[in-house]
């Protein structure tokens, strides 16, 4: 099949790499002449495991092309999917969907044959319906079924998921755009992904509904770890033996430093908004979404805690400042929340990260920046675990602590084990296990 994808971002680019690697013919439209330029010369714009390879792999098989001219790639395509982005709307919280419909009139009057208008793009509910009415009054001789098909990427392990999917969501009422999904996806029938069809409103909703539940497990176990620090628990064996349980899971129960990124943040609020306008009020999510807020910030005051209750004049690097591992993405990473808090209470921030300084640099100007973390750490009086990237998980922490100005390691993962910190001359802090007498 021949499909356009229209952005070049995280879904659009992860997306349009992986259709070509099934043997489709896809062609990637962004307005951006210097991201085309760039992706031409095989210069990625994220950061996203094995993402170069695959891209030059199949541009060298003639299956992956990119362009600035989407009317080209539109007209003799037989899928068109819309990843472009939908940014949480400046003032109100709701999702800007101004990408999604400038580039629906853009497809509308470039279709020239019957195509499946596709909306990757994370939307709320009802915005296929707009989607089909733009379509329709733009060009009123197309004829295109317009169909909601939602992405759960995870940054980091993008590939793998769209390429062993744990299902496939497909929106649409219409038994022939139905089979058109089924013939974009038909590679992944080997692997017996499973394939739900449902109605366009159904599968929108379906997206928000994962994250919010998702975004919620994360901050249940992160109030479970505030508890078991109150009573002397240890949140690790409290989330490891409500796990094994198969009716709750064993994943995103890892207590931490909150969540962030550039999907849970935003699509709890839209969820939220969308909730509002129809008067059927979210309250659960609107706990998480304020519970994760505040658990950001209170991140700092435990550094500061740990710093015996004063940072002013303290020296506090950082190791890791993307919201997760194996991403560049430093949108609502804790990282920035906590930096802030230490910042005004008169601290030094360092900061070291193996992808992220880039992004970072444009978030937090007054951070000072280290290519290696043991330089970030020397001279410090605090050092602050915040991303578990693999790097971070087999430090030298005999070393850290010769080097350090106060021997502190808070580590906002757990990843190392207590004792471990200890005899190394550290003294630890870590989250929901009980505290240790220095």
């Amino acid at each position: 099949m021949r499909i356009a994808m229209i952005g070049t971002g995280y879904v659009g680019l992860v997306s349009g790499a992986c259709f070509s690697d099934f043997g489709h013919h896809v062609t990637c439209v962004d307005k951006d002449v210097s991201k085309i330029e760039a992706l031409e010369r095989g210069v990625m714009p994220i950061f996203e495991p094995g993402l170069d390879q695959l891209v030059e792999r199949n541009v060298r098989g003639g299956r992956l092309t990119f362009t600035t001219n989407l009317a080209q790639a539109v007209s003799d395509a037989d899928a068109i999917f819309i990843a472009v982005g939908t940014p949480s709307r400046r003032g109100d919280g709701h999702a800007d969907l101004s990408y999604v419909f400038g580039a629906t009139e853009e497809i509308a009057r470039a279709l020239k044959k019957p195509a499946v208008v596709v909306t990757k793009s994370t939307v709320p509910v009802g915005t296929g319906d707009e989607v089909e009415r733009i379509i329709r009054e733009t060009a009123p001789q197309a004829q295109a079924w317009v169909v909601s098909n939602p992405e759960f990427l995870r940054e980091g392990a993008a590939i793998e998921d769209f390429k062993r999917p744990d299902r496939i969501v497909v929106g649409t009422d219409d038994p022939q755009a139905a089979e058109m999904m089924r013939e974009v996806y038909r590679p992944l029938y080997l692997n017996k992904s499973p394939l739900v069809i449902t109605s366009r409103r159904t599968a929108e909703l379906i997206k928000y509904a994962a994250n919010a539940f998702l975004a919620t497990k994360i901050t249940f176990i992160n109030e479970i770890a505030d508890l078991c620090e109150a009573v002397g628990a240890d949140v690790q064996d409290v989330a490891r033996g409500i796990g094994l349980d198969n009716r709750i899971g064993s994943k995103f129960l890892h207590a931490g430093p909150g969540y962030g990124g550039s999907c849970f943040p935003k699509d709890t609020i839209a969820l939220l908004k969308t909730a509002e306008d129809h008067q059927a009020p979210l309250r659960i999510v609107e706990s998480v979404v304020k519970v994760n807020d505040l658990r950001k910030r209170a991140m700092g005051r435990k550094v500061i805690q740990a710093l015996g209750g004063e940072a002013r004049g303290k020296t506090v690097a950082l190791l890791g400042l993307t919201f997760k591992p194996n991403t560049d993405d430093m949108r609502d990473a804790p990282s920035l929340s906590i930096v802030q808090a230490l910042q005004d209470a008169g601290a030094t921030v360092r900061g070291y990260d193996p992808e992220g300084i880039e992004q970072a640099r444009a978030m937090m100007a007054s951070v000072d920046y280290y290519d290696d973390p043991y330089e970030a750490a020397e001279g410090a009086d605090a050092v602050v675990l915040v991303t578990e990237w693999d790097v971070l998980r087999a430090l030298d922490l005999r070393r850290l602590a010769r080097s350090m100005a106060q021997p502190i390691l808070v580590d906002l993962r757990n990843v190392y084990p207590v004792e471990d910190v200890e005899n190394a001359g550290l003294h630890w802090h870590g989250i929901g296990r009980p505290s240790r007498p220095h």
